[in-house]
């Protein structure tokens, strides 16, 4: 009886716990602000052309590449967006591609992965434990795709609608521990040299007492001596003409409301720069990776309206790059999540979509990719999270790929 008790005791002090666990490892994720309209989508621009892009030459290898990351974009999430606003026979854009796969997101060390892992993933090409950026389980530092493009000289970027220190934007030039860590991570950013950062997340980079760094480094001025043109405002984004631009357009994550530049136009712009760049300096190509993060926090607080807006926004960043990749020839467009959040499901008819929420965190489910342009086909079946950056070398021809930082 004793014993019994005992057990009982550590189960009841086990579920207390548990909670609390749970709520830290999930809710570090803003609620909306004020009273601003989730259900306006006027912004969005449907596909005049509803039918699959057409197919180009997938057997020579792509001069650049855009990956598009749809945090907590699972194929309930597509679907809810495409009867929002297409209807049920219409395309979103991201479904345009006439390549498509699907994506096992499992980190090491537990089924259901979060952004830190399933982003060191698609990075670096490793699985990882959850929390960890750019590390392995192992404890080995690991370059990102994007570090080994610098090392080849090709021009790279990092485009978000969160902290630019965030977790999935994070492993793609950063090594740390916890992905917590963004005083270090935005440091890392910048001291890596990645010559388009954009986001939000000013405190990171300001010390106290304006900011959150306790080092007393104001990275911002360092940008500045080091070349970057550092900008606050849509007007600034719009303005810019030059390599390299630090963009961070607000103190902590970024509202995705007016009067801040939208996901489509960070995207516009920045691939503006690179192009021009990559074509006046004759280098090889450029690396960007686009994130669509706020997907994920929607998914977090089951609300459906906040879901199918920031599911659009996404989208019209995914136009964005599907235009300039048809435009170009020589882009491979990426479009894919790193889990998915919330077990969405949706149920009804055409008359009345009812869409459920099953959990306030991540799943387990696979996500989809959709590929267009050189070197798409390789994305097609079912791919493991670590295969996205390790197809990527391969198809620009970085060998020994995934690396080891050994230093």
């Amino acid at each position: 009886m004793k014993e019994l008790k005992v057990l009982l005791g550590v189960v009841f002090c086990a579920l207390l716990v548990l909670p609390v666990w749970a709520k830290e490892d999930v809710w570090d994720y803003p609620a909306p602000e004020g009273d601003r309209n989730q259900r306006d989508v006027s912004f969005y621009e449907a596909p005049v052309d509803q039918g699959h892009l057409p197919h180009v030459d997938y057997t020579v290898p792509p001069r650049n590449v855009i990956l598009l990351i749809g945090d907590g974009m699972g194929f309930n999430f597509v679907t809810l967006a495409r009867l929002a606003s297409v209807g049920a026979d219409g395309r979103l854009h991201m479904e345009r591609p006439p390549v498509t796969g699907i994506m096992r997101t499992h980190s090491a060390n537990n089924l259901v992965t979060d952004s830190a892992a399933a982003a060191t993933a698609l990075a670096t090409g490793v699985r990882t434990d959850n929390r960890w950026i750019g590390i392995g389980p192992d404890g080995t530092h690991y370059k990102s795709i994007l570090r080994v493009a610098q090392d080849h000289d090709y021009r790279t970027a990092l485009v978000v609608d969160v902290t630019i220190s965030h977790a999935t934007p994070a492993p793609f030039a950063a090594n740390v521990e916890n992905r917590n860590w963004q005083i270090s991570i935005a440091q890392q950013q910048f001291e890596n040299r990645v010559d388009i950062l954009m986001g939000g997340g000013r405190q990171y980079f300001l010390p106290e007492p304006q900011g959150q760094r306790k080092d007393e480094r104001n990275l911002l001025d360092e940008a500045r001596e080091a070349g970057y043109s550092v900008i606050f405002s849509r007007e600034q984004l719009l303005a810019q003409d030059s390599l390299p631009v630090l963009g961070l357009f607000a103190h902590n994550h970024m509202t995705t409301f007016a009067p801040e530049p939208t996901l489509a136009e960070m995207t516009r712009t920045s691939l503006g720069l690179l192009s021009q760049s990559v074509a006046s300096e004759e280098r090889p190509g450029f690396f960007m990776m686009v994130e669509g993060g706020q997907i994920d926090w929607a998914g977090h607080a089951n609300e459906t309206d906040r879901a199918i807006r920031q599911m659009l926004l996404f989208d019209m960043a995914v136009k964005e790059a599907l235009e300039f990749a048809q435009e170009d020839g020589n882009t491979l467009v990426i479009v894919t999540a790193d889990h998915e959040t919330g077990g969405l499901m949706i149920r009804g008819n055409f008359d009345n979509v009812n869409a459920s929420w099953h959990t306030g965190g991540h799943s387990a489910a696979d996500v989809p990719i959709y590929a267009y342009g050189p070197g798409a086909l390789h994305f097609a079946g079912t791919r493991d999270i670590t295969e996205i950056p390790r197809i990527i070398a391969d198809l620009w021809e970085f060998e020994d790929f995934p690396v080891a930082i050994t230093e």
